[in-house]
């Protein structure tokens, strides 16, 4: 291995050996799960008492529990117990929680957790957020589910929300946690005409989970009559978070894998699928005032190791040393693999946008910089999914450099291609994305908000789309 890629996994965290099934950091704290529940068992009582007394001592503090950016073994407000083979011994009865699954790529799943926070958020109930799945990243490897908090800077964001954010690996065991049955919202079914089952998904598996499914109302939906709309919006869903509209639109259940039927949860606040939710129109991501996204999504940053982690990337493909400080630098996304399957009869090379388009977008992003900050950015970098040598060889001509993921597999694991590629897309100064790549929308959105950055999107889907 080399050098500097081992010295940087052990700065990270990273194990130093094998990847294994797992991912490297979830491997890693799976094997050390025993020691841990170990230690809590002996400190439990004791940190339970100091956690209630400074609880006690300021009602400014206790508002906000990421305050040291350590967070306790558990906030006592919201959990009364450490995780436990069933969730129901670590909740607390007088709170109530909120919780969905991811079911898609991961981008997608990203914005879905978005969702479910701001739902949390809206009726006043404690978001327990489920590990990603590693749906679209098995296609370049073997991968296992990860944990929001191995991405994302839980601390960080529950300091800027001032909320409290749980996990499950919060309130259940992994390693033995046994059987729990649940009644959630079929949320899938209603939106989606053709769909006669709740929208799948592998984490309830995962976390042992039985769950029974009662179908929402159809009011839910955004635009009741139009099929080939599949949103729902956040009120309508919220609405059903509370007794009096919930009791009214009970109806029988879907009998869960175990045979069981069960109403929706009135504590733990269950919807089968997220994605697909808006305030006043569909895909609103795309637009400044999203609610989710102000509230919840950008606050969601990267933990510091991944940051360092896309650091250590950008400066080894601009050729400056890795302890060097990062310049300022440009990034595109040029989303290609699964939209070809969106060009239909248009051959890919008329469907994509030519290089001489992104060109003339990374031009005016570089225009902005300079007229609105005084900023000259030389560096230029593309991510991409494409593998056409050829096309990747017209990038080096433009002068532009790539971060070299032929080892990140190998050395950090399946997820890291995708993660460490929106950490450096999130840090840019400008960026320039493909046209309706939720990826590249939240990347613009990103740039926007922590960098002041300027922003552009290239259209595709024909020759010329892009002209202008």
């Amino acid at each position: 291995m080399d050098s500097s890629y081992a010295f940087l996994r052990s700065s990270l965290g990273f194990p130093a050996e094998g990847l294994g099934r797992a991912e490297p950091a979830t491997r890693a704290r799976k094997s050390s799960l025993k020691i841990n529940a170990l230690l809590l068992v002996l400190i439990s009582l004791a940190t339970l008492a100091l956690v209630s007394l400074w609880y006690s001592q300021s009602s400014s503090e206790s508002n906000d529990l990421a305050s040291s950016g350590k967070p306790a073994p558990w906030d006592a407000r919201v959990l009364r117990a450490s995780p436990g083979k069933h969730f129901r011994d670590a909740i607390r009865p007088d709170v109530k929680y909120i919780t969905s699954w991811p079911a898609a790529g991961w981008t997608n799943d990203v914005m879905t957790m978005a969702n479910m926070i701001y739902l949390g958020v809206i009726t006043e109930r404690v978001p327990i957020l489920p590990p990603f799945t590693p749906s679209h990243v098995l296609q370049d490897g073997e991968a296992w589910v990860l944990p929001f908090g191995e991405v994302f800077d839980v601390p960080r964001m529950q300091k800027a929300m001032n909320i409290p954010i749980l996990e499950w690996h919060d309130v259940k065991r992994e390693e033995d946690g046994e059987r729990d049955e649940l009644g959630c919202w079929n949320i899938w079914e209603v939106t989606q005409h053709r769909e006669a089952f709740p929208r799948y998904s592998s984490i309830p598996d995962y976390l042992n989970l039985d769950i029974s499914y009662t179908l929402a109302p159809n009011w839910v939906k955004l635009w009741a009559n139009v099929d080939s709309d599949p949103h729902a919006t956040f009120w309508s869903l919220a609405r059903l978070g509370y007794s009096e509209t919930r009791d009214v639109n009970l109806r029988p259940p879907r009998f869960s894998p175990y045979n069981v039927s069960l109403p929706p949860d009135e504590q733990l606040l269950c919807y089968d699928y997220l994605y697909y939710v808006c305030a006043q129109q569909p895909y609103e991501y795309t637009w400044e005032y999203s609610p989710a996204w102000r509230f919840v999504a950008q606050h969601m940053h990267f933990t510091r190791r991944l940051e360092r982690l896309a650091n250590f990337y950008i400066n080894r493909a601009i050729g400056i040393p890795d302890t060097e400080h990062t310049p300022a630098y440009i990034v595109i996304h040029a989303r290609h693999r699964d939209f070809g399957d969106v060009c239909g009869d248009i051959p890919l090379q008329d469907c994509f946008a030519p290089l001489s388009a992104i060109a003339r977008r990374v031009q005016e992003v570089k225009d902005e910089l300079f007229q609105r900050k005084g900023l000259v950015v030389n560096h230029v970098l593309m991510t991409s999914d494409e593998d056409d040598p050829a096309w990747w060889q017209e990038v080096a001509e433009l002068g532009w450099v790539k971060p070299d993921h032929s080892r990140t597999r190998q050395v950090y694991g399946t997820w890291y291609p995708v993660l460490i590629d929106a950490a450096i897309q999130s840090g840019a100064a400008g960026f320039v994305g493909t046209a309706r790549s939720t990826m590249s929308v939240v990347a613009a959105r990103r740039v926007a908000a922590w960098q002041d950055g300027a922003i552009r999107y290239v259209e595709w889907g024909r020759p010329g789309a892009d002209d202008h």
